[in-house]
């Protein structure tokens, strides 16, 4: 089956036909209610769509699985690359090897090691290349028409955005009532597909975009009206560091035309929603899982009166860090 190649014609019969397609390997998550936070911040409802318990530990299998199993058989036999800081990795190793084809992961540096081993144990091949996604992107590129294999990309692709759009139709359905969606933006690969298929299904929707302060690359680009580059900085919510691609030709313009707002949450803001997590629901999960919760708890988003949903998007910890930070709060 066919998928637009332009921004502007993908449309939710897309996203309907990637639901379809990648059920076999992707989990329907619940979604909970959180009433402390719904108390604190005066919504009508808040629900926590949790994608921290999807296979691999993230909502990144749905892009890889909706690419991977609509490959040909002769792009099969080619293998598959992409480059990743973690989540995404772990998605198209896995997808990958559950269809028998082979994977290769660029990574930067700056990726945590126990991201990288993660991926190992997967079955890819894993190269490490650069200080930054870009660097690693580059790398990429190269082995990517050395070797002749066909690209996963992390965020930028049409079949990856609409597998990460059926995330937006999973919280829809079971909560049609949902009127305000917060999302976490690195790339913009989970957004703009959850963005483009709420509005589709619910005009009305107002999407907010949630970035990090250590690596705002979207909201630069956003700015500059083109792909930006900026220093990646650590951060807790190492899943949400990295560029959105030089040559970024679907992310960008989905998420200028479908996205209502955009806050920034910043290191101590993304701890306390860590730590909401645990304490309120026993929820281990990812700093870029976290800048939802931590967008209402700040109070950058008045959600005043609105049923909210917020997607938690993973649960890749480093568990020294992990408990480094929860402790602060309980001494």
């Amino acid at each position: 089956m066919a998928i637009s190649d332009s921004p502007a014609t993908l449309a939710l019969s897309d996203v309907l036909a990637a639901a379809k397609r990648i059920a076999p390997l992707v989990r329907r998550t619940p979604q909970i209610e959180t009433e402390p936070l719904r108390a604190e911040s005066g919504a009508r409802a808040i629900h926590l769509k949790l994608e921290s318990l999807q296979n691999t530990g993230a909502f990144k299998v749905r892009g890889a699985s909706n690419r991977i199993l609509s490959l040909t058989d002769a792009e099969r036999a080619r293998g598959v690359i992409t480059f990743s800081t973690g989540n995404h990795g772990k998605a198209v190793s896995y997808v990958a090897r559950e269809a028998g084809v082979r994977a290769v992961i660029c990574m930067s540096e700056h990726v945590p090691a126990y991201r990288a081993e993660a991926i190992r144990a997967l079955g890819a091949e894993v190269v490490i290349k650069g200080h930054s996604q870009d660097e690693a992107e580059i790398e990429y590129v190269r082995i990517r028409d050395d070797e002749g294999m066909v690209p996963v990309v992390p965020f930028d692709d049409p079949w990856v955005v609409c597998g990460q759009g059926t995330v937006a139709v999973e919280m829809l359905t079971c909560n049609p009532e949902i009127d305000t969606l917060l999302v976490p933006l690195s790339g913009g690969g989970l957004l703009a597909g959850m963005a483009m298929t709420a509005k589709s299904i619910k005009p009305g929707v107002r999407v907010i975009g949630v970035s990090i302060s250590q690596s705002p690359a979207m909201l630069e680009s956003l700015r500059a009206g083109k792909p930006v580059a900026v220093e990646e900085k650590d951060t807790l919510a190492d899943s949400l560091l990295g560029g959105i691609g030089v040559e970024n030709r679907f992310t960008l313009p989905l998420i200028e035309r479908y996205v209502d707002e955009h806050v920034v949450i910043d290191e101590p803001e993304i701890e306390a929603g860590l730590y909401y997590a645990l304490e309120s629901h026993s929820l281990v999960i990812e700093g870029g899982s976290a800048v939802g919760i931590a967008a209402i708890q700040s109070g950058k988003v008045n959600v005043r009166g609105r049923t909210v949903g917020i997607a938690i998007t993973g649960s890749s910890v480093d568990i020294s860090r992990y408990l480094e930070v929860v402790s602060k709060f309980v001494q």
